[in-house]
């Protein structure tokens, strides 16, 4: 697979040269590749939300070097910028960053700023509406009409209307219902597929992203200590709870019973995975 976003070596400290001083990334080596559906996981303050804003541009690293498609991001001041609309970042409720009078005005914003024609912002904001559902009846109206769930979705369409090649979305489903949860990575998962897009989800809930990322990258007291397919992560369970990372449910269940001495794969995180391990162990049971 070909990298499209890598760090090298990234560092980052806060507060430098006072008592406050604090060092939230050290010497990450972190590769995203083109496509591929990425997930972050992290306790908080583990410094995964100062890795993604290091991804975009929004932070400058201490030391270190962030490329995108093999460039370094911070080479020139236009180069920085590019990045910027390259590589769409969605922090943590969204919803509270919408000012526009129209959910229309806000969700152009971005791609205006990026010097586009009228045309072509009006079929960016019209195809990023579609993608996370919104009528154009709703475009008309004012975000603050809206639902939390319908505000987010304003909020996620702002950052796809400049059609990046990276979509990185920090804790997208905090706060909402399950129904919530699953149309917001529904439209995650569209855009996804219609752009061939890396997607990014930044979250601290194993369960969430087990069952929606291709790899998974741990992030931990400003390290990454773990890095892989979600089923190789996984086999680390006793490690990822000793950093408060709960494990998914099913995944404890069979550590538990691996732990009681059956030979059976502790590594499943699915209900099918689960079901296939169970009949894989009675296979092997019946077989002697």
């Amino acid at each position: 697979m070909e990298p499209i976003l890598e760090t090298k070596q990234l560092s980052h400290v806060y507060s430098t040269g006072t008592p406050f001083e604090r060092a939230a990334l050290v010497d990450v080596d972190f590769t995203a590749y083109r496509g591929e559906y990425l997930g972050i996981i992290g306790h908080t303050g583990s410094g995964k939300s100062t890795l993604i804003q290091h991804l975009n541009g929004l932070l400058q690293p201490t030391s270190g070097q962030v490329f995108l498609e093999g460039k370094d991001i911070w080479e020139s001041k236009e180069r920085t910028r590019q990045t910027r609309f390259q590589v769409g970042l969605v922090f943590q409720y969204p919803e509270y960053q919408l000012f526009e009078e129209t959910v229309y005005k806000d969700i152009s914003f971005g791609p205006k700023n990026m010097g586009l024609d009228e045309g072509e912002v009006d079929r960016r904001v019209r195809e990023a509406a579609h993608f996370v559902g919104l009528t154009d009846e709703q475009l008309q109206g004012s975000p603050f009409e809206l639902s939390g769930g319908q505000k987010r979705r304003v909020a996620i369409a702002g950052v796809i209307a400049m059609e990046p090649q990276v979509l990185i979305l920090d804790e997208p489903t905090a706060g909402l219902d399950p129904v919530g949860v699953e149309q917001i990575l529904g439209n995650i998962r569209d855009y996804h597929d219609a752009h061939n897009a890396t997607i990014i989800l930044v979250s601290h809930s194993m369960e969430e992203v087990a069952r929606t990322v291709d790899r998974l990258v741990v992030v931990n007291d400003g390290r990454i200590p773990f890095a892989g397919a979600p089923r190789e992560v996984f086999r680390h369970g006793e490690e990822l709870e000793r950093m408060g990372l709960g494990v998914p449910q099913m995944t404890r269940v069979f550590h538990r019973l691996r732990a009681m001495g059956l030979d059976i794969d502790p590594s499943v995180y699915t209900i099918a995975q689960a079901r296939q391990a169970v009949l894989d162990y009675l296979a092997r049971k019946g077989a002697r």
